[in-house]
């Protein structure tokens, strides 16, 4: 469960620890899910939509998980490089999900 204060943002998520489940991360989901990923350790990242057929919003945390980087609106087939470095990954593909987190928002999960 993903929670910004007492509000919740996602009941369920898939999460992702080792290298093979982040780099599957969304791809060939059918259906719409919401991903969060543990980086090893801090750092810039860079991903791809090959293979998602909808648009996702990604959060970028910091290790305090504080939202620190938003890309909004990720779309398919396309690439995304973060410009500060993190160590969480949130992937919002559920639409009722998405946009309701803003830059300096503390999550838990």
């Amino acid at each position: 469960m993903i929670k910004r204060d007492k509000e919740i943002i996602s009941k369920e998520e898939i999460v992702c620890k080792t290298r093979l489940q982040m780099g599957r991360g969304l791809m060939f989901r059918s259906d719409r899910k919401n991903l969060i990923m543990y980086l090893t350790k801090e750092r810039k990242v860079s991903l791809h939509m090959f293979f998602v057929f909808y648009p996702i919003d990604v959060l970028l945390l910091d290790q305090n998980k504080k939202v620190i980087e938003i890309k909004e609106n990720f779309k398919p087939f396309s690439f995304w490089n973060s410009k500060n470095k993190g160590s969480y990954i949130i992937e919002l593909g559920k639409e009722k999900s998405k946009r309701i987190i803003k830059v300096g928002d503390q999550l838990k999960f």
